[in-house]
């Protein structure tokens, strides 16, 4: 990772990108799990932190969200910075590597003069005046949200039930500030509003990094300091510094605002779809290779703030999935459990034959949710609903039954597999090349057992 100047202080102004010295040592990670009679033993080769001894299910559970498999290669690309991540008293050297860049068709263009894109800053609808609704993917679709989204007043339970079943690209940035309630539905009070919570971000940002990194507390921002390398590690987007100071002030900000639960490993994940999405919204080029340090900073600055806020919104809904003991967690896996039992006897009893417990591969879908499981782009889509259903509902409750289907979706491969091969097959799942059509089908069946079981307690 980038190294900091102890007296800088990494407030919104653009920050000049650098790269840090490469350590090519490679290490090879060799971890056993255990739990009961039986034992995993994992070898990563292509993993460069080394940790070469038996755990318990409880360290497991610690550092869950450390325990995934990226495939991590020495050539650091042009334009990337290579980053140090601590390991206790050692440091590691890692350089992430760039996927080849695929050629994606560029939206419709409507931001291309300054005017435009300073009355976007200052209300995202401005965005529904330019939108060429013909040149988009679906322009049947596209025209019945721009229609809803015209309105003085939007209407939520209609832009809710159009966004179940996903939300064009090109207005994915509006609908989800207005769906997580950060943008008013009523058009005046738009500007204003924007303007005061941008203001008290920036103010928030400027008297926290008052004296630099030196006047943070150290434990919380080193945590964060060194998850936020570690978040998304394929996809350019999030290696590049300018991002990573971004992400890094977002999550410290919320963390010190929220002391009941503070930061959580998990979080760093949960910033950016919605970092991504508001990103789309100002540029015609694929967000996941895009550099944002080429960005205006009042553009970059005003992602940043809304990016902020958007995800206070979803977390104030999700709060008790990161508080002491994490019980919301606790409930979802429960509630898991006895899903997959009666959707799945077979499969329940095999897991429980082989040793197997739900909170051993279910606890990070629900920290992350499935964020470790799915591509990104997956995610994002899976999000349209998830808020759909409304964020505090479709992001707890909708999402054990999409957590239900998914598990189930392997059941036939599961079956055949002893303990230490549903562990290593749930760690690795073959969901890389999974496109649009697979998550709508995962979340349609979600919805099926939701509209069985949902209403209905006592079936479980």
């Amino acid at each position: 990772m980038t190294s900091y100047n102890k007296e800088h202080i990494p407030a919104i102004p653009q920050q000049k990108q650098q790269q840090s010295k490469v350590n090519n040592n490679k290490h090879n990670r060799d971890t056993t799990y255990s739990s009961g009679n039986s034992s995993i033993e994992i070898k990563d080769p292509n993993h460069y932190r080394t940790t070469s001894h038996t755990k318990s299910f409880n360290a497991f559970l610690k550092d869950t969200n450390d325990e995934w498999s990226d495939s991590i290669h020495d050539n650091t690309p042009k334009g990337m910075h290579r980053i140090i991540v601590p390991e206790s008293a050692t440091e590691e050297t890692v350089a992430i590597e760039t996927p080849t860049p695929t050629l994606k068709k560029k939206k419709p263009i409507y931001l291309d003069g300054k005017d435009q894109i300073k009355d976007t800053l200052q209300d995202p609808s401005f965005i529904l005046k330019w939108l060429e609704v013909e040149d988009t993917k679906d322009p049947t679709r596209t025209r019945k949200f721009k229609e809803v989204l015209s309105n003085t007043n939007v209407d939520l339970v209609a832009l809710r039930s159009l966004s179940w079943g996903g939300i064009p690209e090109e207005l994915r940035m509006i609908a989800w500030q207005l769906l997580l309630g950060y943008l008013p539905c009523n058009s005046a009070r738009r500007e204003i509003t924007l303007a005061r919570k941008r203001k008290e971000y920036a103010d928030s940002i400027t008297a926290t990094y008052a004296r630099g990194i030196t006047g943070l507390d150290q434990g919380l921002w080193h945590q964060i300091h060194i998850d936020i390398p570690r978040t998304n590690p394929g996809i350019p987007l999030y290696q590049y510094e300018a991002t990573q100071l971004c992400l890094e002030r977002i999550l410290y900000q919320w963390a010190i605002r929220h002391p009941a639960s503070g930061y959580v490993q998990g979080i760093n994940d949960l910033v950016t779809p919605i970092f991504e999405v508001f990103l789309s919204g100002y540029i015609n080029e694929d967000p996941e290779q895009y550099d944002v340090s080429k960005l205006d900073q009042e553009i970059l600055s005003t992602i940043e703030a809304d990016t902020f806020w958007c995800l206070s919104k979803l977390l104030d809904g999700i709060q008790d999935n990161y508080t002491f003991a994490q019980p919301g967690i606790q409930r979802q896996i429960l509630t898991l459990k006895e899903l997959v039992t009666r959707i799945d006897a077979r499969l329940a009893q095999h897991l429980q034959k082989e040793g197997i417990e739900f909170i051993q591969f279910a606890f990070r879908w629900m920290n992350c949710l499935l964020m470790r499981e799915l591509p990104l782009r997956s995610t994002i889509r899976m999000w349209d609903t998830y808020l759909a259903e409304g964020s505090s509902e479709g992001f707890s409750e909708f999402h054990v039954y999409v957590c239900a289907a998914f598990l189930v979706k392997w059941s036939n491969q599961l079956q055949k597999l002893d303990f230490q091969g549903v562990m290593i097959f749930l760690q690795q799942l073959p969901t890389q090349g999974w496109q649009e059509k697979d998550i709508e089908l995962l979340l349609s069946e979600a919805y099926m057992w939701k509209t069985l079981f949902h209403n209905a307690p006592n079936h479980l």
